[in-house]
């Protein structure tokens, strides 16, 4: 039997540059056989030349040439050149595992692509499962179709729950989930604003929000962490993954059986308590590549110690209840999550305006959740319950908060 096949979406990204040096330490049992990245082709042309793959996917149909040019000069002219959200799909279905790592609702399309041909889906995009939760849940059910999250907090849980004996890998309303689940708890490292005060959250500048404590990560998510929007969001994502869903019939936790808690040094990931007070915890040093490889190899694990942590000078770990009135956007997800249907397509969308209005200098940190909050108070109630109606509310949702950016 030959090297598992994997192919990796958003290889220029953060999540995607330590899949990449994940799999090349284990050459003999990983191929990477297509990559894809919005843009920045040099990086994805040099990615090229060293792991060889089959297939290149790129943003858009403008950047062919270009990418074709540059594949040919590294002596790739074979290599498949597609593009645009049809190229992602494409992509995502031509390995045996695939790694979503793209930022954004954009990255939808590969895993709906990755689950309905029956891949093993790595999943770091949390927008596609927040934004798009019903219709990712049937797609979850196709035969051979497997989701193994790599967000250290989610891939902590689903090792709490294998730990248990649970089915982590399975969808929540297939009625799976072990009774004996109690909580779940989220934690959060607090951001780069954690014990500010109103006055000085005011003045923060995006090079402030841009520098997280403990974790390396692209600039719209660690925004996200700055404000706690991507904690919400990971709430949502851990009700989709391992709770039971707004509306979902079936027994299992719910939404508020969801807990954050912040812990600085980011040690514990995420943990499970149990109806007779235990708690499972997984702890590990910060290190993406620790939960890349868990998703690459599940069931089994790589022997590359990623994340060891020195219990002889590990030091204290220090927990306490997050500030929700400075770090409104935390209840603002939990809101939509309760809501269901297209409220978190929404969410996601109105986030991402502002983050990026933000980023571009357009928007205080401080009115992020503003525009967010003003953007959910137009919801429609959508259902969700299909493709087109998530891709509607998206559009919907980020016409408004255009609208609502002062």
């Amino acid at each position: 039997m030959g090297p598992r096949s994997v192919a990796v979406v958003g290889s220029t990204g953060s999540i995607g540059t330590q899949t990449l040096d994940v799999v090349a330490r284990r050459p003999d049992e990983y191929r990477i056989v297509a990559l894809a990245a919005g843009g920045r082709l040099a990086e994805l042309a040099a990615q090229a030349a060293a792991v060889r793959p089959e297939i290149v996917a790129v943003g858009h149909e403008q950047l062919i040439p270009e990418i074709r040019d540059r594949l040919r000069a590294e002596g790739l002219a074979d290599v498949a050149v597609v593009a645009g959200t049809a190229g992602l799909a494409e992509v995502s279905t031509t390995a045996d595992v695939v790694v979503n790592g793209v930022v954004g609702f954009t990255g939808l399309s590969s895993t709906l692509a990755a689950l309905n041909a029956g891949r093993r889906l790595a999943l770091a995009n949390k927008e596609s499962l927040i934004a798009a939760g019903p219709v990712v849940q049937k797609a979850r059910r196709t035969p051979g179709a497997e989701l193994i999250p790599v967000d250290s907090e989610h891939a902590a849980i689903h090792q709490c729950l294998q730990a248990h004996g649970a089915r982590p890998d399975c969808a929540p309303a297939d009625g799976c989930r072990p009774s004996s689940v109690q909580r779940i708890q989220l934690t959060a490292s607090g951001g780069p604003f954690r014990g500010y005060s109103t006055e000085q959250l005011a003045s923060v500048s995006v090079e402030d929000a841009l520098a997280h404590p403990t974790w390396s990560m692209g600039p719209k998510i660690t925004v996200d962490s700055s404000t706690l929007m991507n904690k919400g969001l990971e709430v949502i994502e851990a009700n989709e993954l391992f709770g039971r869903p707004a509306g979902a019939a079936g027994h299992g936790i719910g939404l508020d059986d969801i807990e954050v808690v912040v812990h600085p040094q980011s040690i514990v990931h995420s943990m499970v308590t149990y109806r007779d007070g235990s708690t499972i915890a997984q702890l590990s040093k910060p290190d993406m590549r620790l939960p890349i490889a868990y998703a690459l190899a599940f069931p089994d694990r790589f022997a590359e110690p990623f994340g060891a942590v020195d219990w002889s000078t590990a030091g204290r770990l220090d927990f306490e209840p997050p500030d929700r009135e400075l770090f409104p956007c935390l209840d603002l997800a939990y809101e939509a999550g309760r809501i269901g249907g297209t409220a978190p397509a929404w969410i996601s969308a109105a986030n991402e305006v502002a983050v990026e209005a933000f980023l571009e200098g357009r928007l205080p940190w401080t009115d992020i959740a503003q525009v967010i909050e003003r953007v959910m108070s137009r919801h429609d109630g959508g259902s969700g319950e299909t493709l087109d109606e998530v891709l509607d509310a998206d559009s919907q949702a980020r016409k408004y908060a255009e609208m609502v950016l002062p």
